[in-house]
């Protein structure tokens, strides 16, 4: 029988079926770059598996006794921002802007990996498909001077470097802007 035999039957059926997908997902927050971004969307997935992602895990709750979800998402965000940083140490063609993917991943994907130095931390344990995909955080383009300096400066602030922390805080400083998953391939180019 086709849809349009049992009006409605057919839309219905496909909506259950996406928002039974979507139940028991975790919002987690990918590190990338801007030609990560391209690769991501050429090829409509994030991987390979395993990925290094963040997340709101009990051991951030802990950490945070007092703040509620947007809080903790915040935090994992921010966490997801510095290690976009390290992919910028990786990559010295790329513009010197930060970008975090927020996607929801289904809880049977992630493994909790996270413990008191880093409660932010899990691993993805198969490839993220761009539909999962629900928003990109960038930085503006006025924040790639400190972005740059603070990409110089990380390996001096990981040896214990206050004056390369300080550069290094100085790129955290600057808010990442929120892009709908729509909108990332503008952001690409």
């Amino acid at each position: 029988m086709a849809d349009s035999d049992h009006p409605g039957g057919g839309l219905h059926l496909r909506v259950s079926a996406t928002v039974a997908a979507w139940k028991n997902t975790m919002r987690v927050y990918l590190p990338a770059t801007l030609p990560g971004l391209a690769g991501l969307l050429r090829k409509a997935e994030i991987g390979p598996a395993p990925l290094r992602a963040f997340a709101v895990t009990p051991a951030l709750r802990e950490w945070y006794a007092s703040g509620d979800l947007e809080e903790l998402e915040y935090v994992a965000m921010m966490h997801a921002a510095r290690a976009s940083l390290r992919l910028l140490v990786d990559d010295p063609q790329a513009p010197r802007r930060r970008v975090v993917l927020a996607a929801d991943v289904p809880d049977q994907q992630v493994g909790m990996t996270a413990g008191f130095d880093e409660p932010t931390v899990v691993e993805i344990l198969a490839p993220v498909p761009l539909a999962r995909v629900v928003s990109g955080h960038v930085d503006d383009e006025v924040a790639m001077a400190d972005v740059a300096d603070a990409v110089a400066a990380l390996p001096a602030a990981d040896s214990g470097d206050d004056d390369a922390r300080f550069v290094v805080d100085g790129a955290e400083g600057h808010e990442l802007l929120w892009y709908a998953s729509q909108e990332l391939p503008h952001l690409a180019g």
